[in-house]
């Protein structure tokens, strides 16, 4: 992740172990669907961009696919590769893949591909996809309609330095433009983190512009946290998401 502000790499770094614990997965169904569409299983090769914790990666294991796992943090690969040894762990970014041309039979980027220098995450996909190979995005976006959402909104969105993750027709325009890929089909799946109040705070203390805060600006967000946490009428908690993926194709 070449374009990632450094701000960010050292709050992913700060952050990994919490990562792991706090943040989401991804829907059952939208795993099998993108199993399906990539056609997964033995003999095949998914190279998973991005990877983080291996919070999509580990979810691929039962296809019998072989994964690859490029992940530029090293706390953060770290992690992947205790939780998900069943995977292949290399350091390297989207732009600068460390893998043969046509290795690949599928991509898959998980809440990562806002990071990216689009154009040049594209070219690369195009060159490490096999002809026909097919690539996914793949993000959870907050229902922030929900009360206890915004009410975390008002906690840590002071301290976003970084606009939210781009409209869907601003990234679209490195892939599809001249052609690189095809755009196949889009899948939204609603769904819900249940969480106790550690993995509450894991969850958004995880997030790499709070992970980076000075101690004492990240432990005032931490106490807040913990008392949205303590006064929530629901226990455990629950946190409202839409599960978003979108599936393109190799020209």
């Amino acid at each position: 992740m070449s374009s990632i502000p450094e701000e960010a790499a050292r709050g992913f770094q700060q952050g990994a172990d919490a990562y792991e614990r706090g943040r989401p997965g991804y829907p059952v169904e939208v795993v099998g669907w993108l199993s399906r569409e990539l056609r997964l299983g033995p003999g095949r090769t998914v190279l998973d961009v991005a990877a983080g914790t291996g919070k999509l990666t580990r979810e691929l294991v039962p296809t019998g696919a072989t994964l690859v796992a490029v992940e530029p943090v090293a706390a953060m690969r770290e992690v992947l590769e205790r939780v998900v040894p069943e995977a292949t762990a290399l350091d390297g970014t989207a732009e600068a893949l460390p893998v043969a041309d046509a290795s690949a039979d599928a991509i898959v980027v998980a809440s990562a591909f806002h990071w990216f220098d689009a154009a040049a995450a594209a070219a690369e996909f195009h060159r490490v996809l096999r002809p026909g190979g097919r690539l996914a995005l793949l993000w959870n976006r907050r229902r922030v309609d929900q009360p206890l959402q915004r009410a975390v909104d008002d906690v840590i969105g002071p301290y976003r330095r970084r606009p939210p993750r781009p409209s869907r027709d601003s990234w679209r325009g490195p892939l599809e433009s001249g052609g690189p890929f095809q755009p196949v089909a889009e899948r939204e799946v609603p769904f819900e983190q249940i969480l106790d109040a550690d993995q509450f705070v894991d969850r958004f203390t995880s997030i790499s512009y709070v992970a980076a805060l000075p101690d004492r600006e990240r432990q005032s967000i931490v106490r807040r946290l913990r008392s949205l946490a303590a006064r929530a009428a629901e226990q455990p908690l629950r946190l409202g998401y839409e599960a978003e993926a979108y599936l393109y194709k190799r020209q």
